[in-house]
């Protein structure tokens, strides 16, 4: 593979993307023939195949995924050297690839505001997901940074904490448990719970809840979004654990309530993380130290309604 070219590496890159020859012809703006013969030429150089066909169209082989992890990582570095050069030549400003997590997206764009007033040339770019698709994007070196409540553990990365993250168990106002004091996650057995999507942080910090009293609580709608989950709450249809940051306006408003349960809230620690072999260029580095020192001045106050210890 010494003698492949960028070309023909972005060629396979279109072709897995989206599935056909037609399709990255359209991409890239090359004819077809062209596409197809540079596809030969990269999976002559490999010696091995690097696609092969399916009902949906083309999709990678396992050597086929190793060789676009790669081109994953010399497009991150190519980007990164233009970044370098662009600011050796004395032009300010930079970009940087920023991802949420879903119950970040509660104080993050606040934070981001504040730095983009700081620092106007920057290129700021915001997504957002639930968990393991923030950190999938992070693992691919598509974003220079996350925000999240639980660092990744299967690959080396970097994090600072910045605040704390408390989770409560929500229901209406009116519920009948709404205004008991001391509850205990037993006495919650029986009630029906709206939770978030596989996948997401707050749902795997449920599981362990319940599973750490040795309680298999009784699972009523599977919701996607906590938006969704609050109006499911309001309107009656189950209670749930939820992020008190996402909550915070609903409880002041009283269109939720907080219960008090015992050994709750739950608290976790909000991180910004980033992948440890990572290279942060100016950009993305001051907006590490911005999050790192300033980030908890964004989080919603919650001190109020929280349940007592």
């Amino acid at each position: 593979m010494r003698n492949v070219t960028l070309k023909q590496l972005r060629v396979l890159a279109a072709v897995a993307r989206t599935g056909s020859v037609v399709g990255a012809s359209r991409e890239l703006n090359v004819s077809p023939p062209a596409i197809t013969m540079q596809l030969r030429s990269i999976e002559d150089l490999a010696g091995i195949p690097l696609l092969e066909r399916a009902r949906d169209g083309f999709r990678p082989t396992e050597a086929g995924s190793e060789v676009l992890a790669q081109i994953q990582r010399i497009e991150a570095s190519l980007a990164d050297c233009e970044e370098v050069l662009a600011n050796l030549r004395g032009v300010e400003g930079g970009r940087v690839n920023v991802g949420v997590t879903s119950t970040a997206k509660y104080f993050a764009p606040r934070a981001l505001a504040e730095f983009a007033e700081q620092h106007p040339r920057v290129d700021v770019r915001l997504t957002v997901g639930n968990r393991d698709d923030i950190v999938a994007r992070l693992e691919s070196y598509e974003l220079d940074l996350a925000i999240t409540g639980r660092p990744p553990k299967t690959f080396e990365v970097e994090n600072a904490a910045f605040g704390d993250h408390p989770f409560v168990i929500i229901g209406p106002p009116e519920h009948r448990l709404a205004k008991r004091l001391k509850l205990t996650l037993k006495d919650l057995s029986k009630e029906t719970f709206v939770l978030r999507e596989e996948g997401s942080g707050t749902r795997s910090l449920m599981q362990e809840l319940f599973h750490g009293a040795g309680i298999e609580p009784r699972i009523g709608m599977q919701i996607g979004s906590n938006e969704t989950i609050k109006q499911a709450v309001m309107a009656g249809l189950g209670i749930a654990v939820i992020s008190a940051h996402t909550v915070a306006a609903e409880i002041n408003d009283r269109r939720l309530a907080a219960f008090n349960v015992a050994d709750l809230p739950v608290m976790r620690t909000w991180f910004v993380v980033k992948r440890e072999d990572k290279r942060l260029l100016p950009a993305p580095q001051a907006m590490w130290d911005f999050l790192k020192i300033s980030g908890a001045r964004f989080l919603p106050d919650t001190a109020h309604f929280m349940p007592p210890k």
